[in-house]
């Protein structure tokens, strides 16, 4: 920095303003010491300038699921942190991504987040008994989350209608004549599996009809399991809501090798609108979850909350998709 000063004519500080961005300096001031910088290959010190500015322009992406679960065939993961690192990368920062599947990965988190290697942090797939967003939440660093946090903590959060959006799949399917409505729900530890059954239970309830349920976990092999569980417990059902696509895959599955036809004999109906859901046979109706979008609005809300702007929940709107399985 004292060669480029040399060189431009100019203070040391009047480098360090122009390097960082400042808008004290005049034009001409501006393009004489990037002259400089670019004529000596002057490279900014990180480190130095965090020091400086309290910032390492750094979020954490933390999911609180194991490395298995993240990489798997679920879209729902690269959806979200490919969303989330796009619309940090267009406001200047670096996505770093923390997985915390278990208890040893918690305290790592906790620990590196607690050291200031980031400016905020956004929660994904969190657990009711995840103990990091009340953990976090105590370190004073700014936190959003994916989804309305799973344990009772006052932290700013992008959602999708999950009790609405399984209620219009429901309603859609008693329109249709079912009358035997079975579902298959996500991990009742979640938000999201918690929020979808409660909308197929209301829509049933206003319908006196009665729930059937089986429980998976949003991977296609549970929802095959809970699919011919179903039809043992009920051979009559004559229609079923998955709480996510993958799991309606594998019900599709389950129903073609118990020779049941789709929609014949059993409608289906997903949730998330996963690519997948164009090309299953018969196509799948099922619930647009815009997961791409909602991971955008919480980098909007994470760095509202960073400049200390008041932020608040935003609700994602879920609309239905019908194709050939309802």
């Amino acid at each position: 920095m004292e060669a480029v000063a040399a060189r431009a004519g100019v203070s040391r500080a009047t480098v360090s303003r122009v390097v960082n961005g400042q808008a004290t300096v005049t034009p001409d001031i501006r393009e004489t010491v990037m002259r400089a910088v670019r004529e000596l290959g002057y490279v900014p010190n990180g480190a130095a300038r965090n020091l400086v500015t309290q910032r390492t322009n750094s979020i954490a992406l933390v999911v609180s699921e194991s490395p298995n679960r993240v990489f798997s065939d679920d879209p729902m993961f690269s959806t979200v942190i490919r969303a989330a690192s796009l619309e940090l990368e267009a406001a200047g920062r670096q996505t770093v991504l923390l997985l915390a599947g278990s208890p040893e990965s918690h305290a790592r988190v906790e620990n590196y987040i607690g050291g200031g290697h980031v400016d905020g942090v956004m929660l994904v797939s969190s657990h009711s008994a995840d103990p990091l967003p009340g953990a976090l939440t105590r370190l004073r660093v700014p936190v959003v989350s994916y989804g309305r946090p799973a344990v009772p903590v006052e932290i700013p959060y992008a959602d999708g209608e999950n009790a609405a959006g399984a209620e219009r799949a429901v309603r859609h399917l008693l329109e249709r004549g079912r009358r035997r409505i079975a579902t298959i729900a996500g991990p009742l530890d979640m938000v999201a599996g918690q929020d979808r059954l409660a909308g197929y239970r209301d829509a049933l309830r206003e319908a006196d009809r009665r729930s059937i349920v089986a429980v998976g976990d949003f991977t296609r092999e549970s929802g095959a399991t809970a699919m011919r569980q179903l039809l043992e417990d009920d051979p009559e059902l004559d229609a079923v809501f998955t709480a996510n696509d993958l799991m309606a895959i594998g019900a599709l599955y389950a129903l073609r090798q118990a020779g049941r036809s789709v929609p014949g004999d059993v409608a289906v109906v997903g949730y998330d609108d996963i690519e997948a859901a164009r090309y299953t046979d018969p196509p799948l109706t099922t619930v647009r979850a815009s997961h791409a979008e909602q991971a955008a609005t919480m980098v909007r809300l994470l760095l509202a909350l960073m400049e200390g702007r008041p932020v608040e929940p935003v609700i994602m709107p879920a609309d239905l998709v019908v194709r050939q399985s309802a």
